[in-house]
């Protein structure tokens, strides 16, 4: 049996290339960006793509048509930024996204599914968001969903990066309690398949070309770059770290502040945007290229990006792995049928 699916904050579509390559198949998709829209069009992910903003869609017409409603709300209300940062209004009181996580739930209430995945980043979780967690599960408990969550590590499900996200899968009540799928991966742990690392996906990547070399990643600080190992980042250039000349003071930078790959290890987290000086920059002192970006995020290679390099970078870097979504899909497959 095939399961239909409801698609909402869409993005390019890495919540949908997982749910579809476990056997669903999305018949509505909608983002308010046209130029991820135009990506869910040029790789027809939906039967049905509308590009709105969420608050002016009725979801009524799928009400009982539909098994699933997927979707990650817009996450800067609750990234871990806004947590240290007190003059940014935080959840619900943001302005541009705050009304997104409870416009989600009006389209569960509206379509009535069997069950839905809710995805966000870890701070959703934190303390400071006590009121969208709360409203979450609340809501949940009103519309009749038994609602199992967590933050999971990209990478202990075979992902090639240490992505950190929080995941709520909801059942109706009828349908039981769903459980996580058991990780499959691990740091050196035992009976656990090792973490898939940057250099077994980016193996045909391992380069430079003459024009990467000129683009100098870490602008004012390209020489500094040059000298990080793989793998480290600008603390290697600090007292503590034991550097003879030390440039920076601990903790004084962002962590992503020259931080370089390393081939041994999976990649931290692909963020939506791409900076001079914020890696991960690959271990051959370059900017990361568009398709290494979207091996990390384990699209298939073969899966169109529309827009330029950065609207591409954004798309990439917002999206759900396509094999957690997978596996997610996967087991949720047992509690419907």
């Amino acid at each position: 049996m095939t399961y239909s699916v409801v698609s909402l904050f869409s993005g390019c579509g890495g919540l949908d290339l997982g749910f579809k390559r476990a056997g669903f198949h999305t018949i509505f998709a909608t983002d308010n960006w046209k130029i991820a829209c135009d990506s869910l069009v040029a790789n027809n992910t939906a039967d049905e793509i509308l590009c709105e903003d969420v608050r002016n869609i009725n979801f009524s017409k799928f009400r009982n048509k539909t098994e699933v409603v997927i979707g990650g709300p817009p996450c800067p209300p609750y990234s871990q930024t806004r947590h240290y940062l007190t003059d940014k209004a935080i959840g619900f009181n943001d302005s541009k996204a705050g009304f997104a996580v409870p416009e989600y739930f009006r389209a569960i209430e509206e379509i009535n599914p069997k069950a839905f995945v809710f995805e966000n980043v870890d701070g959703f979780m934190f303390k400071t968001h006590a009121e969208p967690m709360a409203f979450l599960k609340e809501t949940s408990e009103r519309l009749g969903y038994n609602i199992t969550f967590r933050v999971v590590n990209a990478a202990n499900y075979g992902v090639p990066q240490t992505r950190k996200r929080f995941i709520c899968v909801g059942l109706k009540k009828e349908l039981g309690i769903f459980v996580f799928p058991e990780e499959t991966h691990g740091d050196n742990i035992d009976g656990k398949l090792p973490w898939v690392t940057c250099g077994e996906v980016l193996r045909d990547f391992d380069n430079i070309t003459e024009e990467e070399k000129l683009q100098r990643p870490g602008s004012k600080d390209y020489e500094l770059l040059l000298q990080i190992p793989p793998g480290e980042n600008y603390l290697f250039f600090t007292e503590k770290r034991g550097h003879p000349n030390p440039v920076f003071k601990w903790k004084s930078r962002y962590w992503t502040f020259l931080l370089k790959l390393s081939p041994n290890r999976p990649s931290w987290t692909i963020q939506a945007s791409i900076s001079n000086n914020q890696g991960p920059f690959h271990w051959r002192n370059r900017f990361l290229r568009i398709e290494e970006i979207m091996r990390i995020q384990t699209f298939d290679d073969n899966y169109i990006l529309c827009g330029d390099f950065k609207d591409q970078w954004r798309q990439v870097g917002n999206a759900v792995p396509a094999l957690l979504a997978e596996t997610i899909a996967k087991q949720l497959i047992k509690y419907l049928s």
